[in-house]
């Protein structure tokens, strides 16, 4: 019997990835008191949410991010027979020191009245950013909250000055994005259009301008945020070129001359549908008032006979 080889799937793109470049991005608009600190262990709206419990959550993912990253180097090195539990430690052996929350706050970002007329949310009155803002708190040695991190901040947390525009987004997240406008090309509803490239084009425009907004305390999926945004790029040029097509069209019939293939198939269409709607209507329309008479009258003869 011959063997069957199958190879496993791969995907071009994962949302762990993602999550990493958008933190390093994140990261180059920033400022930390040590490079260490940029990595948080747990999201959280408010500083006077900071408990016991959320401390211990925060441990815990710590504890889970250390132990992949111990199996992972592991698996590398040629230990194939290590174990995911094994590299993972106890978070009852992190200090608490060790633990870095990110705080989601618009504390150290400017105000900016009048820019909005009406003030819906808190960032309506602040100075406009290209990703929610946050700091990074940590307990020092005497059991005391620090900030350690601000983002769209440039030089130390003390002395240093907000700045939106001194960071950039990594290239490899740049690739990521130019990759998953291709991907998403390649459908069988959207690679027959001869404007593809212009989708495309589109989509990856609209990629770097909201890349960085995705929230992770909202979620942990941006590809499906990035996959939403790249949907309605592609759809935004469709409706452009219909219209601009119909506009087209229109100029031609009223110049007496054809129209492009697509009015003319709609135009067919549309003829058949109506003949069709016809002809069922004409099924369906009610008999005349002779003919039932004349149906009574053929039973009764064939009752007789």
């Amino acid at each position: 019997m011959t063997p069957i080889f199958t190879t496993r799937k791969t995907k071009y793109l994962n949302n762990r990835d993602l999550l990493a470049e958008i933190h390093r991005s994140k990261c180059s608009f920033s400022s930390f008191v040590k490079p260490e600190y940029s990595q948080y262990d747990i999201i959280l709206s408010s500083i006077d949410k900071i408990n016991i419990r959320t401390v211990a959550d925060a441990k815990r993912a710590q504890a889970k991010r250390l132990g992949l990253q111990a199996f992972a180097l592991a698996r590398m090195s040629g230990d194939k027979k290590i174990k995911l539990a094994e590299c993972t430690p106890d978070y009852r052996t992190i200090a608490k020191t060790d633990v870095i929350i990110r705080i989601m706050t618009f504390e150290h970002i400017p105000l900016a009245p009048g820019r909005k007329k009406t003030t819906k949310t808190t960032a309506d009155a602040h100075d406009k950013v290209n990703f929610p803002p946050f700091q990074h708190w940590k307990f020092n040695d005497q059991d005391e909250l620090v900030c350690v991190g601000k983002s769209h901040w440039q030089g130390s947390i003390e002395k240093g000055k907000f700045n939106k525009d001194h960071g950039r987004i990594t290239e490899n997240l740049g690739k990521m994005f130019i990759k998953l406008s291709e991907r998403y090309a390649q459908r069988s509803n959207w690679r027959g259009y001869t404007y593809i490239d212009e989708m495309k084009g589109q989509a990856i425009l609209q990629l770097s301008q909201i890349g960085l907004q995705f929230d992770e305390s909202k979620s942990e999926n941006p590809f499906a945020y990035y996959t939403a945004a790249v949907t309605n790029s592609f759809t935004r040029i469709l409706n452009i070129e219909k219209k601009s097509q119909n506009i087209r069209d229109d100029l031609l019939e009223e110049a007496g001359l054809t129209p492009s293939l697509t009015r003319q198939n709609s135009q067919e269409y549309a003829e058949e549908i109506a003949r069709q709607a016809e002809l069922y209507k004409n099924m369906r329309m009610p008999k005349s008032e002779e003919d039932p008479i004349e149906e009574e009258a053929d039973e009764e003869d064939a009752k007789e006979v």
